[in-house]
């Protein structure tokens, strides 16, 4: 089973894909720690990616799903901002999306608490600015709690028939 959790910064994305990862005894994979030095410097300064930095990241992503699924699968957290970026991600018909959704000064609320991530605030707008809403899996508002997200993501997953 392959789950990726997407949203832009800020959304909880870490929080809920590692709580599905735990539920299932999948691996979790944070797809900030894929990003080649380059890129986690320009966003370190500020400096919002294009999809030229993203292309080669999100082939490694792909390159990680399509390796977990021949164990069992895992739950990737990633932005995936955009369709064509989904559409390198979606290694087969049977990835199962979770999308992570609020009101944007929720978000920045959140992403001025954050310590020690190299995303900074000031880039949230360019991430929602490149959001391309899909049309396809669970949105989630984030305007719940953890668990709450979680429990529908769970549901949702049972209720599709995508759980063996």
């Amino acid at each position: 089973m392959l789950i990726i959790v997407t949203g832009v910064s800020g959304t909880g994305k870490t929080t809920i894909g590692s709580g599905l990862a735990n539920h299932f005894k999948l691996p979790f994979f944070d797809a900030d720690h894929f990003h080649p030095e380059e890129n986690i410097a320009k966003m370190s300064k500020g400096i919002p990616l294009d999809d030229k930095d993203r292309i080669p990241w999100l082939k490694a992503l792909a390159n990680q799903l399509k390796e977990s699924e021949k164990t069992g699968g895992a739950v990737l957290a990633c932005s995936a901002l955009k369709e064509s970026y989904r559409e390198i991600l979606k290694v087969n018909d049977q990835v199962r999306w979770i999308h992570l959704e609020g009101n944007r000064d929720l978000i920045w609320e959140r992403m001025l608490a954050r310590k020690n991530h190299y995303m900074k605030a000031g880039m949230l707008d360019s991430q929602i600015a490149t959001w391309e809403e899909p049309g396809y899996g669970l949105k989630l508002s984030i305007s719940n709690s953890p668990d709450q997200m979680i429990e529908e993501a769970l549901n949702y997953l049972n209720n599709k028939g995508h759980l063996k």
